[in-house]
């Protein structure tokens, strides 16, 4: 029987907050429950934002939480060929198409068309889909885009991309913490179409986190995604390219949030929710677990 292994991939471009120590230390209990291995991923695709200094202060912060650090770390940076030779094979597919629409149009163009009473679609994280290059510019300024080497997104076709995997297609949902561990997991029935054309690279950038993910998932042989619920969604994207590049399908779990006071997600820019300073401000372990349900 294959032992179940689980990862923890933070992003070094800021510091880890509660909502991180939460995830890290379910990962890692729910490894040692299951008798499975605990990984950690550093994704650092971002190599202006993603800095040593703040790797070094995470693997600080996982150290105080008491992790165990199994090597070898997988880092991003390390791995920009596999994300290419996996974007290849999409291209190969004809399901990749250069898109030359900058954020800003987007947004301009579908202010207009919202205040001009039309109710535009929007993924399930709020944003706009994308209307297509052909819906805002002409042919000629495409055509002069293209030439220019302007900047681009890769965007995946999903409806292509769609016709070409199983229908109904679905993941594998279990529980999160405590005994749901050991439950059977259930069927969940994938929606991707509610992405539409999702970014899987752009002209410097080698990949996106869609891509990325199941590539890595795949590399480290991660059989169980222990992550927020805020990426609930997001599992219909990853399974579709799972299927189209032949990847195995990993057990999911998506566990609750760790919230502001107002309510909010913690981001890395507050600061007031940083392990490093409430480490510096006196937080004991066992005040940590207390504030993150623990």
């Amino acid at each position: 029987m294959k032992l179940p292994v689980f990862r923890f991939a933070p992003s070094p471009n800021g510091h880890l907050h509660l909502g991180h120590a939460l995830s890290a230390l379910l990962n890692a209990r729910a490894a040692v429950a299951l008798s499975g291995r605990f990984l950690v991923r550093v994704e650092d695709i971002d190599q202006t934002r993603c800095t040593p200094e703040l790797e070094r202060d995470m693997f600080e912060d996982l150290a105080w939480l008491g992790l165990p650090l199994n090597e070898p770390v997988l880092r991003q940076s390390e791995a920009f060929p596999h994300y290419r030779a996996a974007l290849e094979r999409l291209q190969d597919m004809g399901l990749v198409y250069p898109a030359y629409l900058t954020r800003a149009e987007i947004k301009r163009f579908v202010a207009s068309r919202e205040a001009a009473g039309e109710s535009w679609p929007r993924d399930p994280d709020g944003a706009p889909l994308y209307p297509g290059d052909t819906t805002v510019l002409s042919s000629e300024e495409i055509a002069a885009r293209a030439a220019s080497d302007a900047p681009f997104a890769l965007r995946l076709d999903m409806k292509a991309a769609l016709a070409r995997v199983d229908s109904p297609l679905f993941w594998q949902e279990a529980g999160a913490e405590g005994e749901a561990l050991f439950n059977p997991p259930s069927k969940v029935e994938v929606n991707a179409a509610a992405w539409g054309d999702v970014v899987l690279a752009r002209k410097e950038t080698p990949t996106s986190y869609h891509l990325a993910v199941v590539v890595d998932d795949a590399r480290q042989g991660i059989t169980d995604v222990l992550r927020g619920r805020d990426l609930y969604e997001a599992t219909s994207v990853h399974r579709v390219l799972q299927q189209l590049l032949g990847l195995p399908q990993p057990v999911y779990r998506h566990h609750r949030l760790v919230l502001a006071e107002d309510g909010r997600k913690l981001s890395k820019s507050n600061q007031d929710t940083s392990l490093r300073a409430l480490r510096a401000a006196g937080l004991t372990h066992a005040e940590l677990r207390k504030r993150i349900g623990l």
